[in-house]
């Protein structure tokens, strides 16, 4: 553990201890520190915050940044001047970098274009010392004293079922995880794995620890109440999607562990994490649910979208930043005893595609299967996955440039089939639909959409 992280440790349980007055002044300081940052050195701020006040520790008085709006501004945007777009995008097209640190002092990372538009992110060492830490804060409220002791038994034995092949955060967590000399410990085994071997590795790895997404678990949890799959975990970390309340104890009963769920994104990487009432307590930046005005909406209401501020990364200032997800916040104190704010995420339910095989046997694809391989597909703007039958999926594609889009449609295509083909359903028809990807009513352009159950 580095002595920033310590020191950061130390800081929030000293906050913690004075409660939610305490957090809610270290927040308003902090944010007027970002601010004040921001417009130092960010010509884009300098010019979105010209008509503010000097010292804004209001966030209200902020105005609203989304990724489009970020993306096409990046130069502008980041407060180094040496990382431009440019430079940026070419470190990210090597997979070989993957986990390297970009201009040798950030961490990059991508983003699917779930709103419509893809994200190219850099991480200061602040924000990966703010996540660190807290980490390591959500493991101790997840883990007692026991649970420790039988992963250090385990020879700390890590599974992480994730997107490979992309700068995506958890990607480059794993890289570095391997390269720090963890690399016999930690599997890295890929989302698009055919279940079958997915199951393989798993029993022989033998995992006291598992990251994998939150629909590859409750895929994950059926091979193991079937017997197929057959291992002890001590703690399911679970990530990237929600999924019903009941899912979330059907899997800890399935593995006979705990199960802890974290809700962030790759513009803040520390976001939440989950207590033992299913609730996701928000680690003190700003999280603002709203509706679709932009006006806070009350406890207990759907958010339509949800504003975050990230108050530790300087390099690129995310201040009110429209997250895109629907989310409902607890008006009373959480009976867990966390003085947090308390959210349930209703705007990113994981999506399974149930597909049957040749031979009848029902076949199950999360999301994230078809997402991460289509985001790397050259020339694709946007992609939207639907399925319209029992075998046949419609593809509804936004190519970068319009004159290409029937080369871009050969190699969606392929890449769909080919996925298809592992998984024993190359008999699938797969259609190019004209019509365009199509925006939710939470304002997110939702990427795999199964036939209506």
């Amino acid at each position: 553990m580095s002595e920033n992280t310590l020191s950061l440790l130390l800081d929030a349980r000293s906050a913690m201890k004075r409660g939610a007055g305490a957090i809610a002044a270290r927040q308003r300081a902090r944010l007027g520190e970002a601010v004040t940052h921001a417009r130092a050195h960010s010509r884009y701020y300098r010019d979105l915050y010209r008509h503010l006040p000097e010292g804004v520790d209001d966030v209200a008085l902020l105005p609203v940044t989304n990724k489009k709006e970020l993306m096409a501004r990046f130069d502008d945007w980041v407060t180094d001047n040496d990382a431009t777009f440019e430079k940026a995008r070419a470190f990210a097209e090597r997979e070989d970098l993957i986990g390297g640190k970009f201009l040798d002092r950030y961490t990059l990372a991508t983003t699917s274009g779930t709103t419509g538009t893809r994200g190219v992110f850099l991480l200061d060492d602040r924000t990966m010392a703010v996540t660190q830490a807290v980490a390591y804060r959500m493991l101790n409220s997840w883990l007692g004293f026991g649970d420790f002791l039988k992963i250090v038994a385990g020879a700390g034995r890590t599974s992480m079922v994730m997107a490979t092949g992309g700068h995506f955060v958890s990607a480059v967590a794993a890289a570095r995880l391997q390269r720090g000399g963890a690399a016999k410990a930690v599997q890295v085994l890929s989302v698009h794995m055919p279940m079958a071997e997915l199951v393989e590795r798993l029993n022989a790895h033998r995992p006291v620890l598992v990251a994998p997404y939150a629909s590859a678990a409750a895929l994950l949890a059926d091979e193991q109440e079937a017997g197929r799959l057959c291992i002890k975990p001590v703690l399911l970390a679970l990530s990237a999607e929600g999924l019903p309340e009941r899912e979330y104890d059907r899997i800890a009963e399935a593995f006979k562990c705990k199960v802890g769920n974290s809700y962030a994104a790759t513009e803040v990487t520390f976001l939440s994490y989950s207590c033992k009432h299913h609730w996701l307590h928000v680690n003190a930046d700003w999280l603002e649910p709203v509706d679709a005005e932009y006006q806070p909406v009350a406890p207990g209401v759907h958010s339509h979208t949800v504003l975050v501020s990230n108050l530790a990364n300087r390099v690129q200032p995310i201040l009110r930043y429209d997250l895109g997800d629907s989310v409902v916040m607890r008006g009373d104190p959480c009976p867990c005893g966390n003085p947090l704010p308390a959210i349930q995420v209703k705007g990113r339910s994981a999506e399974v595609l149930y597909l049957t095989s040749e031979r009848g046997e029902r076949v199950a694809l999360p999301p994230l299967l078809f997402g991460t391989i289509l985001d790397r597909t050259p020339g694709v703007e946007r992609f939207q996955l639907v399925q319209i039958g029992p075998s046949v999926l419609r593809v509804r594609l936004l190519a970068i440039a319009q004159e290409s889009r029937d080369f871009v449609w050969r190699a969606v295509r392929g890449q769909i089939a080919n996925v298809l083909a592992q998984h024993g359903l190359a008999h699938l028809s797969i259609e190019l639909g004209e019509e365009a990807p199509e925006q939710s009513a939470g304002g997110k352009f939702r990427q795999i959409i199964p036939l209506a159950q």
